[in-house]
């Protein structure tokens, strides 16, 4: 594989959009210069092209929980086209815990969906929850919809649904999933935090982006 400058650049900015992130919020989330991956950082002032440093790739693989060869994957591809939309399954928040909305897998299914259109994400299994009530104030409110990723890959810090195997589905933010427990915070300020057998768990997705 020839690596040029431009497919590189391009797997920066796909990677980032695929995890929910502009190219300056993902700089800032793996902890370097939010414009690191500006646009004017990679030509420099005489027209040369400038390539992003090993160290600025590793952050951002660690950062997003994504491998090397994730990254090679995204070189040489094409990218989405600008303003490109699908349609994103999508039902009420209290209806998440009831039977018949999601496969063995975690993957949304069956034909009590809505819809809605949203910019073209990597994940096809990608679905939307429409937030009711004030328990996940004052991140996110009432009439909010939250677009879920149930194949993005999750990292201390990262809102997340959770559902359990007794149909209890909630927002919040992970503390740690280790083999046997998976520890959560809440985020609304007057609900504690959760400690959750794994065993327990139907699926944990992480949570991209929230209209409010």
């Amino acid at each position: 594989m020839i690596l040029r400058h431009a497919d590189v650049w391009q797997a920066i900015d796909q990677l980032a959009g695929d995890h929910g992130f502009s190219p300056s919020g993902l700089a800032r989330r793996a902890g370097l210069d939010p414009t690191t991956f500006n646009k004017s950082k990679r030509v420099s002032r005489d027209g040369r092209p400038r390539w992003p440093s090993t160290e600025s790739i590793s952050k951002i693989l660690e950062a997003t929980g994504a491998t090397m060869s994730e990254f090679v994957g995204y070189i040489g591809t094409v990218p989405s086209v600008a303003g490109a939309m699908r349609r994103v399954p999508v039902i009420g928040y209290a209806q998440a815990g009831e039977k018949g909305f999601f496969d063995d897998a975690g993957y949304p299914t069956g034909s009590g969906w809505d819809e809605l259109l949203f910019p073209e994400l990597a994940d096809t299994h990608a679905y939307a929850l429409m937030v009711s009530g004030d328990s996940m104030e004052p991140v996110y409110r009432d009439g909010d919809t939250i677009v879920v990723s149930p194949q993005a890959s999750l990292r201390r810090g990262d809102r997340c649904v959770v559902k359990t195997t007794a149909g209890e589905v909630m927002a919040k933010q992970l503390i740690r999933k280790g083999q046997r427990k998976l520890e959560l915070t809440s985020l609304n300020a007057a609900h504690g935090e959760r400690v959750l057998e794994v065993s327990d768990v139907v699926f944990c997705h992480r949570i991209l982006w929230v209209s409010q």
